[in-house]
């Protein structure tokens, strides 16, 4: 049989959303979209759809292990990302799987809390996530609140988004993206600030009025993901998966009671 082209092969490590916008099923959207293989590790089912998370019920670390030895047996990620973990117990057997796997590139999303407000991260799980996760991280991707709790700081200017991304660099030792889309004295542009201990990038994109969506942090750590498993150095992954998720939110459709994102539409205007 004639030769196929190989495909790019990207992880999830992440939540459900029975909503469908965000976790798992934002990751495995995006993933299509930029024409990559998603495989999964369910760490959670969730109830919850735009307007909040009505039950939380985890997955044993022993299934999490099991569900990343099948994936890495077969289809060996080019690059992982993690989402929601949840528990100490899920975030220790994640992060020691992969320790075995350091040629991987890791994209960590501190999922700490819902858009809607909802507690997604244990408060015992931020020490394992500092101690065991961050250290093997290629680039951690903090919102404005998961920021401030990993610096121990409040984040009112965008001085200070610069200020938490070294903060952050210097005490895990890996690349930051602190995404500042909520930070009001940015003006109206969302702001975000990139730094790898090199290269730092300011990343500037009009702020979408009138529009709100759910998973859009997902959505932006799975581009860059996406973008990493098909070769692309960090800070040009970085760089497209602003343009991406700037897109995607200026092209968002409407899905019953509620906006949702569109993770396709760059190929779709392309295809026009």
């Amino acid at each position: 049989m004639k030769s196929r082209p190989r495909l790019p092969i990207a992880l999830t490590i992440a939540g459900s959303d029975s909503g469908g916008g965000a976790g798992i099923q934002a990751d495995l959207h995006t993933f299509a979209a930029l024409a990559v293989h998603g495989t999964t590790v369910i760490t959670c089912l969730t109830a919850q759809n735009p307007r909040g998370v009505r039950a939380i019920q985890p997955a044993t670390p022993a299934l999490v292990r099991q569900q990343l030895e099948a994936v890495f047996a077969e289809l060996r990620p080019d690059a992982v990302k993690t989402g929601m973990l949840f528990s100490a117990a899920i975030i220790r057997a994640v992060a020691e799987f992969l320790r075995a796997h350091p040629a991987v590139p890791l994209v960590v999303d501190p999922v700490m809390l819902a858009t809607s407000g909802a507690r997604l991260l244990q408060p015992a799980a931020e020490a394992a996530l500092r101690q065991r996760l961050l250290p093997r991280a290629t680039l951690v991707t903090p919102n404005l609140d998961e920021a401030a709790i990993l610096t121990g700081t409040t984040l009112r200017e965008p001085e200070d988004l610069r200020r938490a991304a070294r903060a952050i660099h210097q005490r895990f030792g890996c690349a930051v993206l602190v995404k500042g889309g909520h930070l009001k004295t940015a003006g109206r542009d969302a702001m975000d600030i990139f730094f790898d201990g090199t290269t730092e990038l300011l990343l500037r994109a009009p702020f979408v009025p009138g529009v709100s969506t759910h998973g859009t942090g997902c959505t932006y750590s799975a581009v860059i993901t996406a973008l990493l498993a098909r070769g692309c150095a960090l800070p040009d992954a970085v760089t497209r998966a602003k343009r991406h998720i700037t897109g995607a939110i200026t092209f968002s459709q409407q899905a019953g009671k509620h906006f949702v994102l569109n993770h396709d539409w760059d190929r779709r205007r392309q295809a026009r």
